[in-house]
């Protein structure tokens, strides 16, 4: 079966990201394909490189860059909603005159025309978060 999730929630704030992750294991462990992986929201934070979170818990975005570079997934932050939150890659950086990047090197970002495809392609979309 193929699957297509979708991450609105933010991994400080939000169960979504860490329930998505779980979900997503168990699927890839089933034997079934995920298609698509689409952070849309506040759960474009999940692809920032540069959050940090205290030592006793855990590093949702380290630990979806593991699992998205490990499984060779499609995993696409939504572009208006990263701008807006101040999730950008190499491209947008120089684009909008910006100091830096800090999207990680396993997403990339695209518009919401990736979260229909992905949704198309799938036998199940799965949402996750508001």
């Amino acid at each position: 079966m193929k699957f297509a999730l979708a991450v609105y929630g933010a991994p400080a704030n939000s169960q979504a990201p860490q329930s998505a992750l779980h979900f997503a294991r168990a699927v890839v462990a089933q034997g079934h394909e995920i298609v698509r992986l689409f952070f849309y929201q506040d759960g474009v934070n999940t692809a920032t490189a540069i959050a940090q979170p205290p030592q006793d818990e855990s590093n949702l975005p380290s630990e979806w860059q593991a699992f998205i570079q490990e499984n060779q997934l499609d995993a696409v932050v939504c572009i208006a909603a990263a701008l807006r939150r101040g999730v950008v890659d190499q491209a947008e950086a120089g684009r909008y005159n910006l100091p830096g990047h800090n999207l990680r090197d396993c997403f990339e970002l695209s518009g919401l025309g990736q979260l229909l495809d992905g949704a198309l392609m799938a036998d199940r979309f799965i949402t996750f978060g508001a």
